[in-house]
């Protein structure tokens, strides 16, 4: 079977005459689906070339939107360990990225930001003209979806660009 590829997104003419870059934005978290994710778009972008930037962004869940419970004194404690904990796994997936970017020689901003996911996203695709979000897929079914949200799902309505969700290749059994 041939492998298909996708053309870039042409870029678009600047004010003064000439091309302006195309942005791809991807999403990266802890799981694998976002790294596949991001192993995509590190290859769109290294046969695009210099007509594409990379911006590699991550989520960091607030730690008080994980501790809800006990008295303020020890939910202040807690608070803090929980947040230690989610700056350390954060760094962690930052490394992973920066790794993957570096070994097959591509240039990235990469960001933390502290947020809901799917509005951290979709601001950051506003706030570097992204022309496309790249997003792992979980693969979730109807119920899990309805349950857990889909990031995904919730960036293909209100991103304003277009989104590459980047699927697990079903294995062949």
């Amino acid at each position: 079977m041939a492998e298909s590829k996708i053309a870039a997104p042409a870029a678009a003419e600047a004010e003064d005459g000439s091309r302006k870059k195309t942005v791809v934005l991807v999403a990266v978290d802890d799981s694998d689906h976002s790294y596949r994710a991001l192993e995509w778009a590190v290859r769109h972008v290294a046969t695009t070339g210099a007509a594409a930037e990379l911006v590699v962004v991550h989520a960091k869940p607030p730690a008080s939107s994980v501790v809800s419970f006990g008295s303020p004194a020890a939910a202040g404690d807690l608070v803090r360990v929980v947040d230690a904990d989610l700056r350390k796994r954060a760094e962690d997936v930052v490394d992973r990225a920066r790794r993957l970017c570096v070994a097959n020689s591509v240039h990235a901003l990469i960001e933390v930001i502290e947020g809901e996911p799917r509005h951290v996203l979709c601001s950051a695709v506003d706030k570097h003209h992204a022309d496309l979000l790249a997003v792992g897929s979980h693969g979730y079914g109807a119920i899990k979806r309805a349950f857990l949200g889909s990031v995904s799902d919730y960036c293909a309505h209100h991103a304003h660009c277009s989104v590459m969700i980047v699927k697990q290749p079903k294995s062949k059994n």
